[in-house]
């Protein structure tokens, strides 16, 4: 953080050192008092102790900035001995580096060592294998984001060529400097209903095996999830609804999916079905979805969908950039055929909003595109069948990290996990995701 800021005091831990030098905590000492307690619980403990400190030292650097040990001792409440080991750890691993500043080597005495994050340590790396391309984003031990970048394949193309591309792009955004190993953790977004991470077998069998194709070929821990849900848990962060509590997440592309984040926290649902909204039903009589179900939203909100539609009105669009330009010229056919899209997906979303209660929905997706020809009638659905309480009807907008979404929501994935993480992530972001 830039400017000046003051320094919180908080209370010293309570410790003391055991017969070989190391320092354990109050909690530690309860614990191994117990009678029959194994030597290897004192050993986990003061583990999981030494990680702790660790992780708020890197805190307070990634908060603050450079700062001698005697600014994190004030900060931290750590004891001196505690400090150094912490300190001494996190540079033996790379992740801090200390420097003298030039003014401070003109004065007299011992110059006071700064000490920096180490941006070139921790690196986590968050791919989307979407249906269509691979994109992924890299982000640095200082917790910023290096890079995102993307390719797309024909949808056919098998899994070891789309891990083989994503190592690749993330080669490119490393500058070349990527090797087997060298990452902290690696998350993961696929299309179709994933199970929370870390917690039983997978949904989707094959999901299972591109993760472990993946941390194979990366060198490095891998966790899974949905990729419109990860997208989700993106925007809430550094995108359109950077900082709203209630989420409704919504993405048209080619195929149709959301995600939910209620009270700060992204919702997975039972074996990870939350928000399988392209799967609610529209269109009685409508086309058959690939679910087997008939007149799903994903059968007439798809991108595949709406450009069916479109030739079939008479509007010759091959793909999303031709509708779009028959939009902007005025093609009666398409604004058609875009309102009754907007009216399906704002009659989903006004059903959902009764269900869940969010204060801003954001729809995301290649289709957003389409622009106030998709827009407008969905708020108008939104405004006319919502019912009307003190705080009015949800806000609508559209997503604000376009296709990336899903890359910089697997970092956020890896961020909020305790088992993938770089030491000091969960402390450093608890305030950023519950």
């Amino acid at each position: 953080m830039s400017g000046s800021t003051e320094f919180p005091q908080r209370r010293p831990l309570a410790s003391r050192a055991t017969g070989d030098g190391r320092l354990i905590s109050a909690p530690t000492q309860q614990l191994c008092s117990k009678r029959g307690a194994p030597s290897t619980m004192l050993t986990e403990t003061t583990t999981r102790a030494s990680s702790a400190h660790e992780a708020l030292v890197l805190s307070l650097l990634r908060e603050h900035g450079p700062l001698t040990r005697g600014d994190l001792r004030i900060l931290s409440g750590l004891s001196r001995t505690t400090l150094y080991d912490a300190v001494g750890a996190l540079m033996d691993n790379g992740s801090v580096l200390a420097s003298v500043p030039e003014s401070a080597r003109r004065k007299r005495g011992r110059p006071a060592e700064v000490l920096t994050v180490n941006p070139g340590a921790g690196r986590l790396l968050g791919i989307e294998f979407a249906r269509r391309a691979v994109r992924v984003a890299a982000m640095n031990a200082a917790h910023e984001i290096v890079g995102t970048t993307g390719e797309p394949h024909d949808p056919d193309t098998p899994w070891q060529t789309r891990i083989d591309l994503a190592w690749r792009l993330a080669d490119k955004l490393t500058h070349g400097t990527l090797r087997p190993g060298a990452l902290n953790g690696i998350g993961v977004g696929v299309v179709g209903p994933v199970g929370t991470p870390g917690q039983g077998p997978l949904w989707v069998p094959r999901h299972d095996i591109v993760a472990a194709r993946v941390r194979e070929r990366f060198g490095a821990p891998a966790l899974i999830d949905n990729n419109t849900r990860l997208a989700t848990l993106a925007e809430t962060i550094w995108g359109a609804a950077a900082g709203e509590q209630n989420v409704l997440y919504l993405r048209l592309s080619h195929g149709v999916g959301g995600g939910l984040v209620m009270a700060g926290t992204l919702h997975r649902g039972a074996h990870g079905r939350s928000g399988m909204f392209g799967h609610i039903t529209v269109d009685p009589g409508g086309a058959p979805c690939e679910c087997g179900a008939i007149g799903c939203l994903e059968t007439v909100a798809s991108i595949g969908a709406v450009l069916d539609a479109c030739r079939t009105a008479g509007t010759a669009a091959a793909d999303l950039p031709e509708l779009v330009s028959a939009l902007e010229s005025g093609d009666a056919a398409a604004h058609a055929v875009l309102a009754r899209v907007g009216t399906h997906v704002g009659r989903v979303l006004a059903d959902v909003s009764h269900a869940v209660g969010p204060d801003v929905i954001v729809i995301g997706g290649e289709l957003v595109d389409a622009g106030r020809a998709l827009m407008a009638p969905i708020e108008h659905m939104l405004d006319t069948h919502v019912a009307r309480c003190s705080y009015g009807v949800p806000r609508v907008i559209p997503a604000g990290l376009g296709d990336t979404g899903t890359a910089l929501g697997a970092l956020a994935l890896l961020r909020r996990h305790p088992d993938h993480e770089a030491p000091g992530l969960r402390e450093a972001t608890r305030t950023l995701i519950p």
